[in-house]
């Protein structure tokens, strides 16, 4: 593909609570095996982008570990790879990414140092598959300056935590407001772009030279005017992991079969760091119902409605139901848990009780596992 990627992974969300304290919201678990950040790298890799830059900041121990190796994404080549920036100290510069405009500027030497002539921009908490080539070609075909994917959202959505579009006949994007008190349209931004690799340097050092930081509101909505800037509306499968409710559904929509074959069925694949870990299992007694269970985990108890994730011990006559427990959590016996989010590498005490009521409910417990 004549573009090279630019993946967007150093935001927080304090609308993610407890979840982004100990990691970045690209390194969310998703589905039981994989990561956010696996759907756009998988997007990236088979759309045949392959040199592709991975910008981190907030909380990026656990997200620069899981990129520690190109391979699992088939970017580990000679022409190209996987490149992972961080915010650096130097002569001229000394701050943290001030916005997603200003990241792009610190690390401005990958754009001129790569020779294809256009850009995708992603960001790291979609949770989606997608074809560039089908955006690129749309995009030349419309003589466009700018692309951005957009959807159709439905009225049980929060529409005013989105980036909202009106367009005329033609797909041209007219009026775009970031996160408005009042949505006039329930066409959203993905936050996914194509532009040409040229246009996008001279528009960064323009933001750089003003003092203007973000690229949704100091290039999209200020230049939508002057630019040729085109929606690419798509129909498929598209969450964005923003908030603890947002985590919640988008890993209970995996229970759904048809979510399930449309992501892990359908080609092409979405690609994963792979944890050399034995199968489930399941002795005597356990009893599993519409739930997804990870490799590692060992399971004694009932499951009903869940998402289970790598190396979860379930204790003898435990009931999990609704719930989703995160990487390496220990479950003591006769333990009930319910609406819940259960935090990776915690130990449930014996004889626990967590239900959330009326909201998702985020368990914390440090008990130490092991004592003498």
């Amino acid at each position: 593909m004549r573009a090279i990627g630019i993946v967007l992974a150093g935001g927080n969300s304090f609308r993610m609570k407890e979840l982004s304290k100990k990691r970045a919201i690209s390194a969310m678990p998703v589905a039981g095996s994989y990561r956010s950040i696996d759907f756009a790298l998988s997007n990236m890799s088979n759309s045949h982008i392959q040199r592709v830059a991975v910008f981190t900041q907030y909380n990026a121990r656990s997200l620069n570990e899981h990129l520690s190796s190109s391979k699992w994404w088939d970017f580990g080549r000679k022409q190209g790879g996987l490149f992972v920036f961080t915010p650096t100290v130097t002569q001229e510069n000394s701050s943290w990414y001030r916005g997603t405009a200003d990241a792009i500027f610190q690390n401005l030497n990958f754009l001129k140092s790569s020779h294809e002539p256009y850009v995708v921009i992603a960001s790291g908490d979609g949770i989606y598959k997608m074809d560039y080539n089908k955006v690129l070609e749309y995009h030349i075909e419309k003589k466009a300056d700018i692309t951005v994917i957009c959807k159709d959202i439905g009225p049980e959505e929060d529409v005013e935590r989105f980036g909202i579009v009106k367009m005329n006949e033609e797909c041209r994007i007219e009026e775009f407001e970031e996160k408005p008190m009042v949505a006039r349209s329930n066409t959203i931004s993905c936050g996914i772009y194509v532009i040409r690799r040229r246009q996008l340097i001279e528009l960064i050092e323009k933001c750089a030279e003003e003092d203007r930081y973000d690229f949704v509101r100091d290039v999209l909505i200020r230049y939508k005017n002057m630019k040729r800037i085109f929606a690419y509306k798509i129909k498929d499968y598209w969450s964005n992991i923003a908030s603890v409710e947002d985590y919640f559904k988008t890993n209970m929509d995996f229970l759904k079969p048809e979510i399930r074959n449309y992501f892990f069925k359908q080609y092409p694949d979405v690609y994963s760091k792979v944890d050399d870990l034995p199968p489930a299992k399941y002795n005597v007694g356990a009893n599993i119902r519409n739930s997804l269970i990870s490799s590692g985990c060992i399971v004694n108890g009932t499951v009903e409605d869940s998402v289970i994730f790598k190396k979860v011990f379930v204790g003898n006559n435990c009931f999990i139901k609704n719930s989703i427990i995160l990487n390496d959590v220990y479950i003591g016996d006769n333990t009930h848990i319910e609406n819940c989010i259960v935090e990776s590498r915690d130990t449930i005490r014996a004889n626990s009780y967590y239900c959330g009521e009326d909201d998702i409910k985020i368990v914390l417990e440090k008990n130490e596992r092991y004592v003498l």
